[in-house]
C-alpha cells in the first residue's frame, strides 16, 4: 500500500519544535491503514491573519506545492468559532484533507503527548469521504480558562527573569543598602500585616503595569466587532498573567537573597538596643518582606530592560508582529 503523504506546517519556535517531535508518529494499529511519511516546514503560516479560514487556504496551498496527501497547521494563535464564538482546539477540511491545530487550546501540560494524540486523531479522520468543514470546539464552560492557561505557558513567564536581569540587580543592591538602614528598621516594625500585604501587591503591580508600558504590551482592538475585542482581551489577559508571574519570581528571588543577606549581617539584639525594643530572628523575616517591597519598586523602575525581546515575547500580539516582520525580512532577501 503506498504510503501516506503528511505534511505539518508549522509556526516558528514552539511548534516548530513539537512538530519535529511527531516526525516518528505512526498510524492507529490494524490493517488497511498505509504508513506515513511525514514532512515537516517551519513557515509562518498564520501570519497576518488570525481567521482560521485562511489559515487553512494557506494550507490547502502548500500541500499542493509539496504534494501531500494531508497537511496540518501547527499554530500557537487561538481561533475561534464565528458562529457561537467558542475557541477551536483544531478546524478541518476532510474534503481537501487539510487541518489547522491551535496548540494553546491543549492547555499547556504534557504538550508532546496531547499533540501526539490530536495530530494522529486529525490525520486518521481525514479520509477524504467528507466534504465540509468540521471544527473541533473545546468545552463551553471550560474554553477559556483552558485556553488562557495553554497560552501563559506558551509565552514561558520564567523566561522573564533573564529579561529582567538589571532590574533585579539594581532591586537587589538596593536592597541590601536598606536592609541595615535603621530608618527602614523602624518602617518595618510599624507596618501592620495588611500593609505589608498591600505594599507587596502594589510593588508587584507597578512593575507590571510599568513593563506594559515601557514595552508597549497592550494590544488594542484594531475595529468595533465584538471578535476583535474578544481576541484583545483574550491576548491582554493573558500577557498581564504572563508578566506577574515573572515579576512574582523576580520578587521571591530577591526576597530569598536579601533574607540571607540580613540573616548574615544583622544581629536582633543590635538592632533592638538601637531601637529599644525586642527583637528576634522572626523580625528580620518581616523586615526582608518590607524591604523586598520598597526594592522591586526602586530598583525596577529605576534601572532599563536587559533584554526587551523577552519582555515582549509575553504577548501574544508583540509575536505575530515579529511572525510578519520575520516574513516580510525573508522577501526583501529574495
Amino acid at each position: 500500500m503506498k504510503p501516506l503523504q503528511v505534511g505539518l506546517m508549522a509556526d516558528p519556535a514552539a511548534p516548530t519544535q513539537l512538530a519535529h517531535r511527531l516526525c516518528d508518529l505512526k498510524p492507529p494499529g490494524g490493517k488497511g491503514h498505509p504508513e506515513w511519511n511525514i514532512e515537516v516546514v517551519s513557515e509562518p503560516f498564520s501570519m497576518g491573519s488570525e481567521d482560521v479560514d485562511t489559515a487553512l487556504a494557506r494550507l490547502r496551498d502548500h500541500a499542493r506545492d509539496h504534494k501531500w496527501d494531508v497537511v496540518i497547521g501547527l499554530t500557537e494563535l487561538p481561533f475561534r468559532d464565528e458562529d457561537d464564538g467558542r475557541y477551536l482546539l483544531a478546524e478541518t477540511d476532510p474534503g481537501q484533507r487539510a487541518a489547522v491545530l491551535s496548540l494553546p487550546a491543549l492547555g499547556g501540560i504534557r504538550m508532546h503527548r496531547r499533540g501526539r494524540h490530536a495530530v494522529r486523531s486529525l490525520v486518521s479522520g481525514m479520509d477524504g469521504t467528507a466534504q465540509d468543514e468540521e471544527s473541533v470546539p473545546l468545552p463551553r464552560f471550560t474554553s477559556r480558562f483552558r485556553l488562557l492557561v495553554g497560552m501563559v505557558l506558551a509565552n514561558r513567564p520564567w523566561l522573564l527573569v533573564p529579561g529582567l536581569k538589571s532590574a533585579l540587580v539594581a532591586a537587589l543592591a538596593t536592597g541590601a543598602v536598606a536592609t541595615i538602614n535603621s530608618t527602614v528598621w523602624l518602617l518595618a516594625g510599624s507596618l501592620s500585616p495588611w500593609r505589608l500585604i498591600v505594599a507587596m501587591l502594589a510593588s508587584i503591580a507597578l512593575v507590571v503595569g510599568w513593563l506594559v508600558v515601557d514595552a508597549g504590551l497592550w494590544d488594542k482592538a484594531e475595529d468595533n466587532s465584538d471578535a476583535t475585542k474578544e481576541r484583545s482581551r483574550l491576548y491582554n489577559t493573558s500577557t498581564l498573567i504572563t508578566l506577574t508571574i515573572g515579576v512574582v519570581i523576580c520578587y521571591l528571588a530577591l526576597y530569598v537573597v536579601n533574607l540571607a543577606w540580613a540573616l548574615f549581617v544583622l544581629d536582633p539584639a543590635v538592632m533592638g538596643g538601637y531601637l529599644k525594643a525586642s527583637l528576634d530572628y522572626g523580625d528580620l523575616f518581616i523586615l526582608t518582606w518590607f524591604v523586598a517591597s520598597a526594592a522591586t519598586v526602586g530598583g525596577a523602575l529605576g534601572s532599563g530592560l536587559e533584554s526587551e525581546e523577552a519582555v515582549r515575547a509575553a504577548a501574544y500580539s508583540k509575536r505575530e508582529e515579529q511572525r510578519r516582520n520575520t516574513l516580510a525580512d525573508e522577501g526583501d532577501d529574495k
